[in-house]
């Protein structure tokens, strides 16, 4: 299980965060653009500084493909169903082999029990990038930390290995290993359970899963955000999703923590009490 450490980004706590901030080497202060650049914004080292509080926009949370309105809670009316949306899969369509296929019409079928995000898992990786909540990112040049605020995930991309280091153990969240190419941050994820799912509708990986992310600067406050991914026991071929992310641009934008578990504890154990409500 990925370690889940708390982080409360309130100013009561800067110190503290600021401390930690320094103990893993990293780099907040950004260095001004000069006239010749293109608007992003650089860090010390002159690579793009993507420190702050970022967002994806969009359905892909229900759906990485496109999709249309359908019903969700009957009880909820028009505030629990699903809306439309235009998908995020570059081709249109995930390529699941026979075996993938029907286990994804499976888990659309017991998607309001199942899913891992109902039951407040790690959400695991890319679905972590595109949850509807804000995430941060705390930039240095030796790691660089990913602290998302959905079940208190978070990880660390290391930057230092120059030959990535195998998993010590399958988890959640995986294990990232990221370098430079030009102004584009490229993070390689393995090591998955084979737990989580991609979205609400059910569109999965299994443990052999290799994510292959990129991250791109389309100027000041936005980055091109793309995953490549990978899974011969699932899949006929690698896939790619793509989608902007945004920079929250509030004065005091920051990472909430959504501590789900009290939510979530009827649904998972709610058939093992005394006078079972599930």
């Amino acid at each position: 299980m990925a370690a889940r450490a708390k982080f409360r980004f309130s100013k009561p706590d800067a110190g503290i965060f600021l401390a930690a901030a320094c103990a893993l080497g990293l780099t907040l202060a950004p260095r001004p653009a000069s006239a010749e650049d293109d608007g992003i914004p650089r860090a010390w080292d002159g690579r793009p500084d993507f420190n702050g509080v970022w967002q994806a926009i969009g359905t892909a949370h229900w759906d990485l493909e496109d999709h249309p309105a359908v019903p969700g809670h009957p009880d909820l009316g028009a505030i629990g169903a699903v809306p439309p949306g235009q998908g995020v899969v570059v081709g249109g369509e995930i390529p699941y082999n026979d075996a993938g296929r029907a286990q994804k019409q499976r888990n659309f079928a017991r998607r309001a029990t199942d899913d891992p995000e109902a039951k407040c898992f790690l959400p695991g990786v890319p679905r972590a990038t595109y949850l509807p909540y804000p995430f941060q990112i705390i930039q240095g040049d030796r790691k660089i930390m990913f602290v998302y605020g959905f079940a208190e995930a978070n990880r660390t991309i290391h930057m230092d290995k120059e030959t990535p280091e195998p998993p010590p153990l399958d988890s959640w969240m995986g294990r990232s290993h990221g370098r430079w190419e030009g102004d584009t941050l490229v993070v390689d994820v393995e090591g998955f359970n084979g737990e989580a799912w991609f979205d609400r509708a059910g569109n999965f990986a299994g443990p052999g899963l290799k994510v292959r992310e990129r991250y791109a600067p389309l100027g000041r406050n936005a980055l091109l955000y793309e995953a490549t991914l990978e899974d011969p026991a699932v899949f006929t071929r690698p896939w790619k999703i793509r989608m902007p992310l945004y920079r929250r641009l509030e004065e005091n934008a920051r990472v909430l923590e959504f501590k789900c578990v009290d939510y979530a504890e009827d649904l998972v154990y709610g058939h093992l009490r005394r006078e079972p409500t599930r």
